[in-house]
């Protein structure tokens, strides 16, 4: 492993100045930030950030989804670039970090080399990848999952908001529309610094979390269908209340969660009644599921003990439950060498750390598909994140952004 340059550090304070200056575009009242996905706050950080990649000397290159792609030459350009970077989107009621720290972070590290005129052997480059967060257009991550093979752009393009805009027209709209084909840019590898969005870090008092792997994520449909009757004259004994099956379904997926816990979750995240009334028995309900382990095996009982659970209640109720699996992607296990060059950079400089899981989903996730890939996670208060009082420490986001950056020096290595 190469040996890192101990006295090199990022700017902790210039760090800290752009994340807060790019909160500014989006910025609510709470401190927090709304910045959806190809909007025109999401415009204006792109403009700011394409600004700031070309005042560093860096080569400015668009996809056809508007990921951004900032190039910095090394020594042997025949060579693939290491890739740095996360997303600069956020939820509606999102903070200054998720994502925006890895985006940065990656420009930090950049401007720093050029500080101490260091010439990589392999070239860098910064992405930023377009609508990580899923919150205006689905699915998440899309312009990733693009770019590692999982939807063609054309399918992409045509996705539609809550308004009814299209992803094409609205890069239209701010002027991201890119001409270069989506996964024409070749990555050698892919390295993202993330805040946690959970508790670990903070609750062991660790600097670093050296990712290894992303829970596989398995995503369901349902709808009970009872009868709609009277409140008031119908006998609790005969109803077939379509709410009240709902909770069951509800409680068996916290039980079969926990049963295969600690490294499982499940979550009904959205329920719908189709025609509420006040003194009307619920005929019929809609509901999603989500569930998450690091494990596929995990994810096939959890799939196995719902659909019992969920016979037996449909059976004892008289209601109909479909279940329809929706989506589903298999764990992912970060490349081996890439946590290892994160770790070595992280013991090399002296941070307290863990080998870690990602409970989210990220760009790398989908990166890991296709491309040598790994993640590093810092602290966020209370763990927590998709959320307006989302926190991180100065010290804790440039120790993050030296970890990357030794990181991405042992990978690209330092031209002699």
């Amino acid at each position: 492993m190469t040996k890192i340059i101990s006295n090199l550090q990022i700017d902790s304070a210039r760090l800290w100045d752009t994340i807060h200056e790019t909160a500014k575009f989006g910025a609510t009242p709470k401190g927090g930030v709304r910045r959806l996905t190809l909007g025109p706050e999401d415009k204006q950080v792109r403009d700011w950030f394409r600004g700031a990649c070309e005042a560093a000397g860096l080569q400015l290159h668009i996809d056809a989804l508007g990921s951004m792609f900032a190039l910095r030459k090394g020594r042997d350009m025949s060579k693939p670039p290491v890739g740095l970077g996360s997303h600069l989107d956020t939820q509606p009621t999102g903070g200054k970090f998720d994502g925006v720290l890895g985006t940065l972070a990656a420009l930090e590290v950049v401007r720093t080399l050029n500080d101490a005129g260091i010439e990589t052997e392999t070239p860098i480059c910064i992405v930023n990848w377009t609508n990580e967060e899923g919150s205006r257009f689905a699915p998440a991550t899309m312009a990733s999952a693009a770019y590692a093979g999982d939807y063609a752009t054309d399918n992409i393009l045509a996705r539609t908001d809550a308004a009814g805009i299209s992803v094409g027209e609205a890069l239209d709209g701010i002027g991201y529309r890119g001409s270069e084909a989506v996964g024409a840019r070749k990555l050698g590898a892919f390295v993202e610094l993330h805040i946690e969005q959970g508790p670990l870090l903070e609750a062991e008092n660790k600097t670093i979390g050296v990712v290894d792997r992303g829970q596989g994520i398995a995503w369901y449909d349902g709808k009970v269908t009872g009868f709609e009757s009277h409140a008031g004259t119908t006998p609790m004994p005969l109803r077939r209340d379509a709410l009240v099956t709902l909770s069951e379904i509800v409680l068996a997926i916290e039980r079969v969660a926990k049963a295969h816990g600690p490294n499982a979750v499940g979550t009904v995240g959205e329920a719908v009644i189709a025609a509420p009334s006040r003194n009307v028995i619920p005929g019929e309900i809609a509901f999603t599921v989500d569930i998450r382990s690091p494990s596929s095996e995990t994810l096939d009982a959890i799939d196995n003990d719902l659909r019992s659970a969920i016979a037996e209640i449909a059976a004892r109720r008289k209601v109909e439950i479909a279940f329809d699996a929706i989506w589903r992607k298999p764990p992912t296990v970060f490349n081996a060498r890439l946590v290892e060059a994160v770790e070595h950079a992280t013991k090399a400089l002296g941070y307290s750390h863990r080998r870690i899981t990602s409970g989210a989903g990220h760009d790398a996730c989908n990166l890991a598909s296709v491309v040598p890939a790994a993640m590093i996670f810092v602290p966020c208060k209370d763990g927590v994140s998709h959320n307006e009082l989302e926190d991180a420490t100065q010290a804790d986001c440039a120790a993050g952004a030296n970890a990357l950056m030794h990181t991405v020096l042992a990978l690209a290595g330092v031209a002699s």
